[in-house]
């Protein structure tokens, strides 16, 4: 099949798409530089080859994903559901609770004292790689195994819209929260990089300040999607039949990423336990659906484009 770089009907979806895009992030979202950036690598990629075309396309399904996510900040959780505060803080103490000079601490506020400059880099360095190790996963399975790819896509998709259902059923705040502001609701507080902070000031770089400076969703610590990314990438890495030597290396990166959401003050074990959960759910019903040829046929359609 010849490829056509420009066609009249690419052209004018293409120009839909920009226009509904700029129009909803200014009046609605709020138009920021990361906006333009994204619609300058989408024509790029979509103009520049047949492979890129094909590649942007693949992944198009994680541009919805973040999408949704950025205009998640129009419609707060706290607006929708009661926020839970002080009920994840107990429930973390009564199940993973730490007794320190007859004080049952949570595990965040053991770390809170107990903490060290090798932790706080290790941690800075998993949690930095939170995205980036899935996306370059992602990338060898667009290469190496387009079925595999798809699937991996779909779940990565599905557990996401799944988590931002939770944060809105469920708002929940994060323990750093509670070190800042108690157990009142505060409306409309900052994200905070909490002690993420301290691989900031040991690389001199405000990275995860930036990071969180931008969050969408300050009281939505539960369920973990930190927890949930590194199981889908050992799942498929598993499914794909890498060895041990790979499928360990995913296994540390998972068991890194669990760590550094409690130890840098994100997370309660609880939320950690609660991703993981949802993601197990999800793959399962997925994994028993693809074999149905119904939706066999979309997932072949997907390949297709791609």
């Amino acid at each position: 099949m010849n490829f056509q770089r420009f066609t009249k009907k690419n052209i004018i979806i293409n120009i839909l798409l920009i226009t509904i895009y700029i129009l909803w992030n200014s009046f609605v979202v709020g138009i920021r530089d990361e906006h333009y950036f994204l619609l300058l690598l989408w024509l790029v990629s979509f103009y520049a080859g047949e492979k890129s075309r094909k590649f942007i396309i693949a992944f198009s399904i994680f541009i919805v994903y973040w999408i949704i996510y950025d205009s998640m900040r129009i419609l707060p959780n706290y607006e929708v559901s009661q926020v839970h505060i002080i009920e994840p803080y107990e429930f973390e103490k009564a199940l993973f609770g730490i007794t320190v000079n007859n004080t049952l601490l949570t595990p965040n506020e053991y770390f809170a004292i107990y903490n060290t400059k090798f932790l706080d880099i290790l941690s800075g360095l998993f949690y930095i790689n939170w995205v980036p190790i899935p996306l370059a996963f992602g990338v060898y399975l667009f290469f190496k195994d387009k079925l595999l790819f798809a699937k991996f896509s779909i779940v990565f998709f599905l557990v996401n819209i799944f988590g931002f259902a939770i944060y809105y059923i469920y708002p929940a705040a994060p323990p750093w929260y509670v070190d800042l502001y108690g157990f009142d609701l505060q409306i409309g507080v900052p994200g905070n990089s909490a002690r993420l902070s301290k691989f900031d000031e040991i690389v001199g770089l405000p990275i995860f300040e930036n990071i969180y400076n931008k969050n969408a969703n300050v009281l939505a610590a539960m369920p973990s999607l930190h927890a949930t990314y590194p199981l889908i990438v050992l799942f498929y890495g598993i499914k794909k039949g890498f060895g041990w030597l790979l499928n360990g290396l995913f296994i540390i990166f998972m068991s890194g990423i669990w760590f550094a959401a409690v130890y840098s003050n994100h997370h309660y074990i609880v939320d950690i336990l609660v991703g993981v959960i949802m993601t197990l759910v999800v793959i399962a019903v997925f994994e028993k659906l693809s074999f149905k040829p119904y939706y066999q046929r979309h997932i072949r359609s997907f390949i297709n484009q791609i």
